[in-house]
């Protein structure tokens, strides 16, 4: 039982990091079972099609970064703190992955939703699912930021989309540009949107 999950995990991550390293298209089934060491009956023990593997592995990445967005957005830490601190975090991951695969990678959910959403329901779904629920971490900082009388704008759920739809831009930009030169002022632009009236220290 315990070399079964650990087969599945090995995939589930070899999956997600090939797919979001080069494309859903250009990964096949051979590719990640390669990477994994596993053969492709396994593969196919646990998943019935590569459309399954990347639902089933966005979700687990999920699983993993959520952790991290409760603490960074917890109740506890003043809004426009968090935001600031949301900001850093998308930096920091997007240099991390940089610096492990040779290039900027991008929003994970946007690039293979982007990708396949004409194509297949289920990722598409899945993508959009996983992107609504960053963003309602983003709605609630803004919400708590506009009942202290932090920033200028009046709809919550308007000015996370507007900062959800800021950050997918510039994540597009710096996976093309292969450049994180165009996330640095992400931090500021995002204050600017808000009409912040003080930045957290």
């Amino acid at each position: 039982m315990k070399k079964s999950c650990e087969t599945k995990e090995k995939l589930l991550q070899v999956g997600f990091d090939l797919i979001w390293d080069n494309s859903y298209g250009s990964v096949s089934v051979d590719d990640i079972c390669k990477r994994a060491g596993i053969n492709e009956g396994s593969f196919y023990h646990f998943f019935p099609s590569k459309a399954d593997l990347a639902v089933a592995a966005y979700e687990e990445h999920w699983k993993e970064k959520r952790p991290a967005m409760d603490r960074i957005f917890s109740s506890q830490t003043p809004p426009l703190q968090r935001l600031q601190n949301w900001c850093q975090y998308v930096y920091d991951g997007q240099r991390e992955k940089a610096e492990k695969y040779g290039h900027v990678c991008g929003c994970p959910y946007a690039t293979v939703g982007s990708e396949i959403a004409t194509l297949d329901e289920k990722i598409r779904a899945k993508s959009e699912q996983l992107m609504n629920a960053g963003r309602k971490y983003i709605e609630t900082a803004i919400a708590d930021a506009m009942r202290e009388g932090l920033v200028a704008v009046n709809n919550p759920v308007t000015a996370a989309m507007t900062l959800q739809s800021l950050l997918l831009g510039m994540l597009v930009e710096a996976r093309v540009q292969n450049d994180l030169k165009v996330l640095e002022n992400l931090e500021a632009t995002v204050m600017n949107i808000l009409g912040a009236k003080e930045i957290a220290a």
